[in-house]
């Protein structure tokens, strides 16, 4: 009886000569100490250059953390460096499963809004919706609350209520918040901006904007010079992230079980405005999906990229 042959070795991309592995976080470092010291050494490696490029060259990025996960993948900062890269390429549902392994390992939803994006990266903003409307939504702090509120002023717009839109973000709304400052107040305001054209109101919406130089409006958007990301795997899933093994652990992550077509909430039927229940909902048109930029999905003016929440293409 002949044994199956062994899956191919995946080649891990190169790590530049001048990494150190104190490049990284203290707070990143001390989770790497459950890993045997040469393991976290490589780990912390590829989180370094996936951090380095992530603005730069996503894909690369993407790489260097997928290596980190095949190496450590119980830890809970490499899954969240697996899940961001995957969001900034456009692997939405993969990033959507990868940050709610992140979310089962530490606890924490410091990545609720990028959680959303992705729900509607995958054209479902009413899931967008309800994690807005969530009680871990009631528990973040300023700054990532007001994230929040810019992608359900992004679903609003996907759903076509562009009032809804302009009143997630009103003067008002992001006091309860804890306002907005710097770059977020940029973003906020590209986001009031583009309810606002959708109101036809451009005016309006070039006043929104008028405050912030070109370069603060230009790091809001995320602006670099890479060419424009396509979206990958708006289906299910490929294979499950969270079976994912590592030379530490042999007996791989976390059970799997989080499907990314599943809820991690029950949608609101007040916050979703009579949006149509997620069970009746068509199922996505990959084919049509496929490649979507990022100004089609986002609600967001023209040439902004997934840098951060309210990307979503």
């Amino acid at each position: 009886m002949t044994r199956p042959p062994e899956p191919a070795r995946v080649e891990a991309p190169e790590v530049a000569d001048d990494v150190q592995f104190s490049d990284l976080d203290r707070g990143v470092r001390a989770r790497l100490r459950t890993l045997s010291k040469d393991n976290a050494e490589g780990v912390g490696h590829h989180l370094v250059m996936a951090g380095r490029l992530l603005d730069t060259d996503p894909e690369l990025a993407y790489e260097h953390a997928q290596a980190a996960v095949r190496r450590a993948g119980r830890v809970d900062v490499v899954r969240e460096a697996a899940g961001l890269a995957a969001y900034r390429t456009g692997r939405f549902a993969e990033a959507l499963r990868e940050l709610r392994t992140v979310r089962r390992l530490n606890g924490s939803s410091e990545h609720l809004a990028i959680m959303a994006d992705c729900e509607r990266g995958l054209g479902r903003p009413e899931r967008a919706l309800a994690l807005g409307t969530s009680s871990e939504a009631e528990a973040l702090e300023a700054e990532p609350a007001v994230e929040l509120a810019i992608v359900v002023s992004g679903a609003r717009l996907d759903l076509g209520e562009a009032e809804a839109a302009l009143a997630v973000l009103s003067e008002a709304a992001l006091e309860r918040l804890g306002g907005a400052t710097g770059v977020l107040a940029a973003r906020v305001a590209q986001a009031r901006a583009a309810a606002l054209e959708s109101l036809g109101r451009p005016e309006d919406a070039a006043a929104e904007l008028t405050a912030f130089t070109g370069a603060e409006l230009a790091a809001a958007a995320g602006v670099t010079d890479e060419e424009e990301i396509v979206v990958f795997d708006l289906a299910a899933s490929d294979e499950p992230a969270d079976d994912v093994r590592s030379d530490d652990d042999p007996a791989g992550d976390v059970p799997a079980g989080d499907d990314p077509t599943e809820d991690d909430v029950p949608v609101d039927e007040e916050a979703a405005a009579g949006v149509a229940s997620v069970e009746d909902e068509p199922p996505i048109d990959e084919e049509a999906a496929v490649g979507t930029g990022p100004a089609e999905v986002s609600g967001r003016p023209d040439g902004e990229d997934a840098g951060s929440p309210g990307d979503a293409r």
